[in-house]
């Protein structure tokens, strides 16, 4: 997909640096020439959103571990001092708590992109499994973060989550008392987990590079699904077509970022929070953070305490087998009329789990659980099925005539005209 480089040294001091370390082509050809498909909408756009946050969460989040005191006794009364004494402390922190919560949403919404538009099936597996481990990665890092704060929800979240290892056989306590680093959640649960949440992020970074790189190597997927055929009619070059359509994305993004920050940046977390951690008072309803919660409805739905770990694990680890679960050769859902209602329906349960998971651990939540957990892994399983015995509409030919198709009168001549004159790029 990337064919040759269109890069070409302009200056002596660029022909020298090329002919030693070529990172100013690596940069060309991978942000400048590289080419897009033509027909990408605003849902492409949160690829590089997440970038952004990432960055915005690694540099946050180090301004703030120099101010932060990992230990049992002074962790609570470190963060209010970040808040109170910090120079724009407030703001680095609801930054950095806020920015969690829009990274998520990033990543949900770039999931659930990939799902409806099939950017798991071939050629483009290891990219889509690439994202998967970035997705637990993000998990745990979220999870380690959000016990820093040693508040009430903080020290009995990291109790509850970190006593379910214990269920699995013959390892599952020495994790535990790993995880502790004693006999109960204490201070060496706190420097283990801050220590961690410092590494993790950069652990992230690096799949992300590999995760680029695959992207790369097989090309983005479209609307369509249909592969590129033609780099000349078919994509343009990423600058300045996706260029600008990102960073439109990005700022509306932020807009909204920066809506949470500044006047509701307590909206998404929970006031329990705001209780130094106590071991001796347990709080009513112990809840973690929105974005496990249909994770932790699962967990709950299923009787078994081993049983239900292995369901929550098994939740997230069945979209790396999406690639060959899916059994139909066509990627799109806008082409698979069944598969596309399966689709929003999928979506529909999730977000149900979601709004159980937030439910007290009581009937008629526990019941209504166990249903879309059923659920929620039918639809994997209908998909076997439904690639089997659906009958898709018929594809494009190519990216350009799903184009030129959309368009009417002489914006589609302007296009073909603009096609035809456009230099191939094979960035």
């Amino acid at each position: 997909m990337s064919g040759h480089s269109t890069y070409v040294p302009k200056t002596g001091f660029e022909r020298w640096l090329d002919a030693r370390l070529p990172i100013v082509r690596l940069m060309h050809d991978s942000a400048v020439s590289y080419p897009v498909p033509r027909n990408l909408n605003y849902l492409w756009t949160f690829g590089g959103i997440l970038v952004f946050m990432l960055v915005a969460q690694i540099v946050t989040g180090v301004i703030l571990a120099m101010h932060y005191t990992p230990h049992a006794t002074m962790a609570f009364n470190s963060v209010e001092h970040i808040m109170r004494d910090v120079n724009f402390g407030w703001l680095l922190r609801y930054l950095h708590s806020n920015g969690a919560s829009m990274f998520f949403v990033a990543v949900y919404v770039h999931i659930f992109r990939g799902l409806y538009y099939g950017s798991y099936k071939a050629p483009r597996e290891v990219l889509w499994i690439l994202g998967v481990v970035i997705f637990l990665l993000m998990m745990a890092t979220a999870f380690m973060g959000y016990v820093l704060p040693w508040g009430q929800m903080s020290f009995w979240g990291a109790t509850v989550i970190t006593n379910l290892f214990s269920a699995l056989p013959v390892v599952g306590e020495t994790i535990v008392t790993f995880l502790w680093g004693g006999y109960s959640v204490d201070n060496p649960t706190l420097n283990r987990f801050f220590s961690l949440h410092y590494l993790l992020p950069f652990m992230i970074f690096g799949v992300v590079i590999l995760h680029i790189w695959a992207l790369h190597v097989v090309g983005q997927n479209n609307p369509t699904g249909v592969e590129v055929k033609n780099v000349q009619k078919d994509t343009v070059p990423f600058t300045p077509y996706a260029t600008i359509k990102d960073i439109f994305g990005m700022v509306c993004f932020i807009f909204v970022f920066a809506y949470f920050v500044f006047y509701q940046p307590n909206f998404m977390g929970h006031a329990d929070n705001y209780i130094p951690a106590n071991p001796a008072v347990t709080p009513t309803h112990i809840v973690p953070e929105w974005y496990f919660l249909p994770f932790y409805a699962i967990l709950r739905a299923i009787p078994d305490k081993l049983g239900g770990v292995l369901a929550m694990f098994a939740a997230i680890a069945v979209l790396a087998f999406l690639p060959w679960l899916d059994t139909s050769k066509v990627k799109s859902m806008r082409y698979r009329p069944v598969a596309r209602v399966l689709f929003w329906a999928f979506l529909v349960v999730c977000i149900v789990l979601g709004y159980l998971g937030a439910m007290p651990a009581e009937e008629p939540f526990v019941t209504y659980s166990r249903i879309f957990t059923a659920l929620y892994f039918g639809y994997f399983i209908s998909l076997v099925l439904v690639g089997i015995f659906e009958k898709p509409a018929k594809l494009p030919n190519s990216i350009a005539d799903s184009v030129l198709a959309n368009t009417k009168g002489g914006s589609g001549a302007s296009l073909a005209a603009a096609t035809a004159s456009e230099p191939n790029a094979k960035g």
